[in-house]
């Protein structure tokens, strides 16, 4: 779990599919997996080409025809990245690296239903052999992610482009945008009394007195009791300044504390914390962090079941609207105001494309209701936020699979457009960097014909 304002995760899957290629050769006492490219500090390995093709069909991204070379220069470019980003000082600290990899590995598990399966697709002995291999390809990854993100963040679109970039594309070319729907909620959450909030603050004190008091270790507290699962194997352990998207909250304790300073316990949305600043670099702070969630007990479990339920009915009955009945009961903040409607987190488009809904509990909720209709109450987990809840939806409006329209798919549109303007900039980026960069290209991939000009002929 990690307590920012928003989501910011790059996809595990391309440091999935490298793991054990250099080892997996070497055990079978054949010839370490031959370089065939070299982008300053930063190596390519003959298997990754193939690996990297597997990587982008499991993201959803269209391969199409894509020959050796298209991917061989795909993997030039992310070296080139990311080893920019460590020459513009864009760094990317150990914990972060530790943090996400936790986060996606405990992913992995709730989907595989256990670690030995994951070590068993990986041929890892255990888990730390696992998490060994993944660290340097998942840094690697991210200081690519951070790269780009810093070529195209001043990157803007206005209306008038929007308009000049589908009025280019030819009629006949046009995509379908597949079935759609446009989903509204109502979320209850099972309220959690004073008392269950006291205990979880009486334990975070009692934690914070054994470690000032008794010398007890703040670290293995934060491994054996944090609620925090993506810090829990680093003692809690997290790098901020003032620009890491945490939380207000968080921030604003972690920076009022004094080097070797437990703080008292503090609520976020996240739950209750306790924060022991560590050291203090300039504007940078290394801390840990204890975080504890109180649990709702199953009578307030029971009681959120009834409430929506009742609420289920009141909206069935025409008694009330489910946009009005969202924005008196709702417990979710982010849609309860917004008539209940949701927005895809990908796009931020208040339609899902059915067929390509990530939530695969939300896709069954809604994937036979007609427009209109609520379904009945469903409990989630949501493991990020280690809670439960309660929810029902509606369908306000369905979409007919069609070829995408100006008008009525907009920011569909807008998110074409500026894709292709930052993949432009992004084009005019490597270009330039390749001529001063040290580039090495080997064997046959020096007869590719490449859209860059790599061989620096």
């Amino acid at each position: 779990m990690k307590f920012f304002n928003k989501k910011v995760m790059l996809a595990l899957g391309l440091a999935l599919s490298f793991v054990g290629f250099a080892q997996g050769q070497a055990k079978q006492g054949r010839k370490i997996d031959g370089v065939v490219g070299v982008v300053g500090d930063y190596i390519i390995l003959e298997s990754e080409i193939d690996k990297t093709l597997l990587e982008l069909k499991s993201q959803r991204i269209p391969v199409g025809d894509l020959s050796r070379c298209d991917l061989f220069e795909k993997l030039l470019e992310d070296k080139l990245f990311a080893n920019q980003a460590i020459l513009d000082s864009l760094p990317v600290t150990d914990a972060e690296v530790t943090s996400f990899m936790n986060d996606q590995i405990n992913r992995m598990v709730e989907e595989v239903g256990s670690m030995n399966k994951i070590l068993q697709f990986y041929n890892k002995k255990n888990e730390e052999e696992l998490r060994e291999t993944l660290f340097d390809i998942v840094k690697q990854n991210k200081l690519t992610q951070n790269m780009q993100q810093h070529i195209v963040e001043k990157v803007t679109i206005t209306p008038e482009e929007v308009r000049s970039f589908f009025n280019e594309i030819p009629k006949d070319q046009l995509p379908t945008v597949g079935d759609e729907v446009e989903i509204a909620e109502i979320v209850i959450k099972p309220e959690i009394s004073k008392e269950q909030k006291q205990k979880v603050i009486d334990r975070l004190k009692e934690m914070k007195q054994d470690v000032l008091v008794n010398g007890a270790s703040f670290f293995s507290k934060a491994v054996l009791f944090t609620d925090d699962r993506a810090s829990a194997s680093n003692g809690g352990f997290y790098s901020i300044n003032k620009k890491t998207q945490f939380v207000k909250e968080f921030k604003e304790v972690a920076f009022n504390l004094a080097e070797g300073e437990i703080s008292e316990p503090f609520e976020t949305e996240f739950g209750f914390h306790i924060i022991y600043l560590e050291k203090i670099r300039g504007q940078q702070l290394d801390l840990r962090h204890i975080l504890l969630v109180p649990k709702p007990t199953e009578e307030a479990v029971v009681e959120a079941k009834k409430k929506i339920d009742a609420i289920r009915e009141k909206i069935v009955n025409k008694e009330i609207s489910f946009a009005d009945a969202a924005a008196a009961s709702s417990d979710n903040k982010d849609t309860k105001f917004n008539n209940g409607v949701m927005k895809d987190p990908r796009s931020l488009d208040p339609r899902f494309e059915l067929n390509n809904m990530e939530d695969r509990e939300l896709y069954f909720l809604v994937s036979n209701l007609k427009e209109g209709e609520v379904s009945p109450a469903a409990l989630k987990n949501d493991a990020q936020k280690q809670e439960k809840y309660y929810r029902i939806v509606t369908i306000n409006k369905k979409y007919a699979e069609h070829k995408i329209d100006f008008a009525e798919d907009y920011t569909k549109v807008k998110n074409m457009a500026l894709n292709k303007k930052q993949g432009i900039e992004v084009e005019k980026w490597v270009s330039k960097k390749i001529i001063d960069a040290y580039v090495n290209i080997q064997g046959e991939f020096r007869d590719c014909k490449f859209r860059n000009n790599w061989l620096k002929k």
